[in-house]
């Protein structure tokens, strides 16, 4: 089968898969609306029936996958070999299961905080600024034209830069920032973001374009292959939409979306503080360093944000931004890791950030 005939082939697979998992929701949808509960609300529970689709979805392509990985095993001539593949095939399905159960739990937690009401942001353009020349910028996102971060950790180094670029998404101006990921001086991440800026200064998210490099031991050359685009979206297509990437006027326990994209980008954000300095919450204190935390937060004026996703329940981080600089740390609690901001140009306290 050459090339052509081989991504066909592919992609009917995929669209068998999706026909299926389409065929599985469908269903759902009609136990759910033939559900008296349903048909007595003249409120649906918009927010945790999607949640069930979406566990209904999850669950079809767990079982396609199961299967593909059964079709390769088969093909294992050895037969210890093949019998370690059935295992693994069989624990990553049991895996796979709890993950889909996890998933919606968390978002029907999510509901709980942010209501049961169908999502549904209001693009219209007359809500937007220039995102060139806006009058009124969120002072703790800027995004003026040359901007740029640079974050490390041990041997990783993220570099982010806004570009002289706009680009329009869902009838939306956006201004185009570019965020590089780097391991050992070698790219393994490029993502072109896309910001809209609200005219109450609330910055929307409206998708990204990600490529996912990796180099394969053995390879010749050695160079950085593109290995996948997951987690790229774009409001507007597909049924995807924007999300709210840093509020205008954040109120501490304030739930929201930062996307969606049923099943590939469904990030949260929480506020925990607007009023961040350091030595007021040892919570919140965790894992930050002192010298940088000083020198941002001197006016007790940092906002503090929890960011999750409903895909990856068990992972959180804390993200705090100053006012002119924007991010200046991430904290992963769970992998007790901190990536502080080491470069800057958008506030003359860049000039003076912290060397450890």
């Amino acid at each position: 089968m050459d090339d052509r005939n081989r991504k066909r082939g592919q992609q009917g697979l995929r669209s068998s898969s999706r026909a299926a998992r389409a065929l599985v929701a469908s269903l759902v949808l009609a136990g759910l609306a033939a559900s008296p509960a349903f048909a007595r609300s003249k409120q649906p529970r918009i927010c945790s029936n999607t949640a069930q689709l979406q566990f209904s979805a999850c669950f079809a392509e767990l079982n396609d996958d199961y299967l593909t990985s059964k079709a390769k095993c088969l093909n294992v001539v050895d037969e210890d070999a093949r019998d370690e593949c059935f295992d693994d095939a069989k624990q990553e399905r049991g895996e796979t299961f709890s993950l889909c159960r996890d998933q919606k739990e968390a978002r029907e937690a999510f509901c709980e905080e942010i209501g049961e009401g169908a999502y549904a942001p209001d693009m219209s353009p007359s809500l937007f600024q220039d995102p060139r020349d806006p009058a009124t910028p969120n002072p703790y996102f800027p995004l003026a034209v040359g901007d740029f971060w640079v974050f490390e950790e041990e041997e990783e180094r993220i570099e982010i830069r806004v570009l002289d670029e706009t680009k329009r998404v869902d009838g939306i101006d956006c201004i185009v920032v570019n965020d590089r990921v780097f391991v050992d001086e070698k790219v393994v991440e490029d993502t072109d973001d896309w910001f809209g800026i609200r005219t109450d200064g609330s910055i929307e998210y409206c998708g990204e374009a990600v490529q996912d490099f990796e180099i394969f031991p053995g390879d010749d050359p050695e160079e950085e292959q593109l290995v996948s685009i997951e987690g790229s979206f774009k409001a507007g297509l597909d049924g995807a939409k924007s999300g709210t990437a840093f509020l205008g006027a954040p109120v501490v326990g304030q739930s929201y979306r930062q996307e969606w994209d049923a099943g590939n980008a469904e990030d949260t954000g929480k506020v925990l503080s607007v009023a961040y300095a350091h030595g007021q919450s040892a919570t919140l204190d965790e894992f930050v360093p002192e010298a940088l935390a000083m020198l941002m937060c001197a006016q007790a004026d940092c906002v503090v944000i929890q960011d999750g996703s409903t895909l990856d329940p068990d992972a959180f981080e804390r993200k705090y931004y100053a006012r002119g600089v924007g991010k200046f740390l991430e904290v992963k609690p769970e992998e007790g890791i901190a990536i502080p901001l080491i470069e800057c140009n958008t506030d003359p306290r860049c000039s003076s950030l912290p060397v450890d």
